[in-house]
This record gives C-alpha cells, sequence and structure tokens, in this order.
C-alpha cells in the first residue's frame, strides 16, 4: 500500500459518534469566533488601507489600477446594508472566514480524514494572519477564500476524471472570482498546469477538453480588467514594462529576506510558521507517491517561490503568501499527526504551537490586551498602532479647520502627505469638504507620477473647461481651461515629523506655515503626532 494520507471512509467507518461530536464542537467555536471577529470589527477603527479601499467603494470602476473591483464590491454591499461605519465597512470579512473554515474542513475530509479536517480549521483560525484577515477587510481576506473555494472544486473535479463534472468550469469561476479580487488568484492556473503535468495519471487531462473548459470559464474575468486599462491607455501594465522588470532585477537585497522573516514570524507565530516549513520540505518525497500531497503542495510553492523572488528584489506585502495557507494547513496537519501517534514529545511540540499562536492572535488584532494586563508595550513595537486614534484626530482637525475658515473668511481644502493618512480622514472627518462630484474629501500632493487611485479621482491641479464666452487663444492645453482652485488655501495635514510641506506643495503655494501640532497618547504613551501646515494661494506647479 503506497503511504501517505489515509482516506475517509475507513475512519469515518469506526468512529462516526466521535466525528460527530468533534464536528458539532468545531461548528461551536467557530461561530463564537466569528461572533467575536464582527465585534472587533464593529469596536475596531478603520486601518489606512481598509479607508482607502473604502474610497474606492465610493469610485465604482470596473476594475482599479492596483487590483480588481472584489473588495470594493465587499464594501459597498456592507455599507449599503449597515451603513457607513466599521461594521458596515467589515460585515463580509468574518463571513469570508467562517466559509473558508468550512472549505477547509471539507477538503481535509476529502482528501484525508475527518480529524486531519477538525485540526487543520483549528490550526489555521488560531493563526495571527488568518485572524487578522478574518476581521479586517482587504482583498486578501477575499482571495483566501476563492482560493480555498478552486482548491475544492478542482479536487471534487479530479475525482471524476477523464469524466467532465459541472466542477470544471465551476473552479475555472472560482478562479476568475478570486482574480477579480487579487490578481496573484491567477497562479491557480500555474498550480493547476503543475498538477496535471507532474502527476502521471492525470496527465491525459491536456488530451481531454476538461481543461480547457475550465480556461474558457475563466476567461470572462478578463475583461473588467482589459477595459479598464483600454480606458486608461494600459496604465496597470506599467508597472510590468521592461524598464521595471530590469529596475527591480538590479535592485537585489538579500537583507530583505531577513525583515521578511521577521514579519512572517509575527504574522504566522514563530512555532506555527517552523511546523508549516518542515512540513512543507518533509512531504515532498511524498509528492511523488501521493497525488493528494502533490494537489496541496502545487497549490503552495509556486505563490511562495514567486513571494522570495519578490522579496529580494522589492519590498512585498507579508499577507501575500496567504492562499497558500489552504493546502499548506491540511498538509502540516496531516504530516504532524502522523508524528504526535508516535512520539509523546512531538504532541506536546503541536499544542505548545498552537496555544502560542492562539496567544498571538489576540494581541495581534487587539494589542491593548497586553496593556491592560501592566506590560508596556511601545506603539513603534505595535503592529496595529496606525489604526489608532484616527477618529479623535479626524474630531481635533475638524474643530480646527471651522476656526481656521472663520478666521480666514474662505473655505479651504485638505491635503494628506500620502494616501494613507488622506484615506483615514476622509473616512473620519464628519466636516468632508465637497468640492464636486467623484472628488474625494482628502487630497493627495499632486505628482506627475501615476501613484495610486487618487491620481484617477478629480484632484486640485487638474483644469476644467472654461466658460464658452471666456475662451481665448492659448498656447498651452492647460491655459484653454481654468482651475478652481487656484489662489485658494488648503490644509496639509502629515502624521511625520516634517519641518516643512514637500517640494512640490512648497513650489505650488505662495508660502506654508506651521500653525498647528497634536501630540496623541494612548495608556500613557505616545501614539501619533500629527503637523497642520496653511499652504495659501495655490498657483499650481511651474511648467
Amino acid at each position: 500500500m503506497v503511504p501517505g494520507i489515509i482516506p475517509e471512509p475507513a475512519f469515518a467507518f469506526r468512529y462516526p459518534a466521535l466525528m460527530k461530536g468533534r464536528f458539532l464542537l468545531l461548528i461551536g467555536f467557530l461561530l463564537l469566533l466569528t461572533g467575536v471577529r464582527w465585534w472587533l470589527g464593529a469596536s475596531l477603527e478603520l486601518s489606512p488601507d481598509e479607508c482607502y479601499h473604502y474610497l474606492w467603494a465610493q469610485h465604482p470602476d470596473v476594475s482599479y489600477y492596483s487590483q480588481g473591483p472584489g473588495v470594493a464590491l465587499a464594501i459597498m454591499a456592507g455599507t449599503s446594508i449597515f451603513g457607513t461605519t466599521e461594521f458596515g465597512v467589515r460585515f463580509f470579512s468574518p463571513l469570508l472566514g467562517l466559509c473558508t473554515s468550512f472549505l477547509v474542513y471539507l477538503l481535509g475530509r476529502k482528501l484525508s480524514r475527518e480529524r486531519v479536517a477538525f485540526w487543520s480549521v483549528v490550526g489555521l483560525n488560531l493563526l495571527p494572519l488568518f485572524n487578522v484577515e478574518s476581521v479586517l477587510i482587504t482583498p486578501n481576506s477575499l482571495s483566501i477564500f476563492f482560493w480555498a473555494a478552486a482548491l475544492y472544486l478542482f479536487w471534487r473535479a479530479i475525482e471524476r476524471s477523464p469524466g467532465f463534472s459541472f466542477f470544471w468550469p465551476l473552479t475555472g469561476i472560482a478562479i476568475g472570482l478570486g482574480y477579480l479580487c487579487k490578481y496573484e488568484n491567477a497562479l491557480a492556473l500555474v498550480s493547476i498546469g503543475l498538477f496535471l503535468l507532474v502527476v502521471p495519471k492525470y496527465r491525459r487531462e491536456w488530451r481531454h477538453p476538461n481543461f480547457y473548459v475550465l480556461l474558457l470559464c475563466f476567461a470572462p474575468f478578463l475583461i473588467p480588467t482589459i477595459l479598464w486599462n483600454v480606458q486608461h491607455d494600459w496604465l496597470g501594465l506599467d508597472q510590468m514594462s521592461t524598464q521595471a522588470i530590469l529596475n527591480a532585477l538590479v535592485t537585489v537585497r538579500t537583507s530583505r529576506l531577513g525583515e521578511s522573516l521577521l514579519a512572517q514570524l509575527a504574522l504566522y507565530s514563530p512555532l506555527l510558521l517552523l511546523c508549516l516549513l518542515i512540513a512543507l520540505f518533509g512531504s515532498i518525497r511524498k509528492s511523488s507517491q501521493n497525488s493528494r500531497v502533490c494537489l496541496l503542495l502545487t497549490f503552495s510553492w509556486p505563490i511562495l517561490l514567486i513571494y522570495v523572488i519578490l522579496v529580494v528584489h522589492q519590498v512585498s506585502d507579508p499577507g501575500w503568501t496567504i492562499p497558500a495557507l489552504v493546502g499548506l494547513a491540511v498538509l502540516a496537519t496531516h504530516y504532524w499527526l502522523q508524528r504526535s501517534n508516535q512520539r509523546v514529545l512531538v504532541s506536546g511540540f503541536c499544542v505548545a504551537a498552537l496555544i502560542l499562536s492562539g496567544l498571538q492572535s489576540a494581541l495581534a488584532i487587539n494589542t491593548n490586551l497586553a496593556r491592560t494586563f501592566g506590560l508596556s508595550v511601545p506603539y513603534d513595537f505595535d503592529l496595529t498602532s496606525r489604526m489608532r486614534g484616527w477618529q479623535t484626530i479626524a474630531e481635533a482637525i475638524d474643530k480646527f479647520k471651522a476656526q481656521f475658515e472663520n478666521k480666514l473668511g474662505a473655505k479651504v481644502f485638505l491635503i494628506g502627505n500620502e494616501y494613507q493618512t488622506a484615506s483615514m480622514l476622509s473616512f473620519y472627518l464628519k466636516d468632508k469638504p465637497g468640492e464636486g462630484p467623484g472628488h474625494p474629501p482628502v487630497y493627495i500632493p499632486e505628482s506627475q507620477d501615476i501613484q495610486n487611485e487618487f491620481s484617477f479621482w478629480p484632484r486640485y491641479d487638474e483644469f476644467v473647461e472654461a466658460d464658452p464666452s471666456a475662451k481665448r487663444d492659448t498656447t498651452f492645453t492647460e491655459e484653454a481651461g481654468v482651475n478652481p482652485f487656484i489662489d485658494r488655501t488648503a490644509l496639509y495635514i502629515t502624521d511625520r515629523p516634517e519641518a516643512e510641506p514637500p517640494q512640490n506643495l512648497e513650489s505650488a503655494f505662495t508660502r506654508c506655515l506651521l500653525v498647528a501640532v497634536y501630540e496623541l497618547e494612548r495608556k500613557d504613551l505616545p501614539l501619533r503626532q500629527i503637523r497642520i501646515f496653511a499652504c495659501y494661494q495655490y498657483q499650481t506647479l511651474p511648467l
């Protein structure tokens, strides 16, 4: 008998009562956890990227510069039901975490046995990274769900090989929906291709229509990205240009591997990360003997390998690896359960890893728990510090803005030092300036470079068409229109210790003066300093 994952029927026949009790326990655990995540989502302030994606939802589009429309649609749906609140923005994230957990359970039962499925879900839900993504709403929250759906549906399809089943087109649809949330989900096609290539008995699928039907069902989901790029002169491909690739290749920095490892230790928990890596490398030999192990590896290795390549060439999001968690959860659980049956020390190590990861998960989403117990954790080492204090800051800025406008005798517009600051203030300010349809409440400094979605929304440096009666012969296209912000005053708001605004702001305004500094503390610890500069008489940047 080939060693590998034990099929479900043998275990199900021997222990039906135990299976049922464990499944009910798991249901209770997941429902309780989902309720806690909803409560946290309603009580914690939004992160900068959540506010940024909320602005996406306020500017509906077929796609966006950096990602598809998935996260914006989820936020739009949540806020339509529950209003513009933290709970409304995040409503779907805990629900997606719950559904992903059920998919991992079904996958574990299909590929292994019920015990593996149970502990795979428990381990996944004790990981700090998965917990964070199941509270906050990000592209990763949707990405892992659709990745899990694609993996499960693909195995159901391959079980019926070489016959055709509706699981083939459903797999293509799941990958396509994931692609609309995060482009990296298209790597599932690479994983499927590798699996069909390296497992001899499934190579015949290359000669059958099944895989090509899957591709055909995925193809329509490329249309939104193509339409957006057609409308914007293919700007989305700028980062994939030959020059961009060459620049990335010559900026190899192995030191980034160390930085990435520290981030992964925080997001995965040290002992569980070690368990995942040992299982990942330890299962390679079995992959040539067991197609189920091979499946889990092919849905994990490509993502991890590409992440390592990205890390040594540029700064990369440590959460980029989250889809690999689906296959790794089942693979590592099977690997360590086999060894725990042979040695008691291994069982103790696994229990310690789960406990440590659970504690780290609780701290990852709410570091104030440590401060509640008297531990003074500086906010410089707090990954959640960027989410704290913005509501208080927005109230102070609202009050200062009203006083400043009353003194100035004119309305001002607001500029944040970067898109995160502008996004946070856009969500939390009560008095949101309304400069026109589609305008964000807070701008970012003008630039000729495409930086993010703010570059595609109405900006304060844009010229609009002048009244026909006021048109005159011009040399430059800008002179054919008017800029409604000319001679107006702006408040530049920064959370950095800047002595003065950046050069492009100073060049565009007559003068810039520091007019207010706010020091924000939490639990008697310095959290954030906000500086406000008054920038008078906007004149646009010189040509």
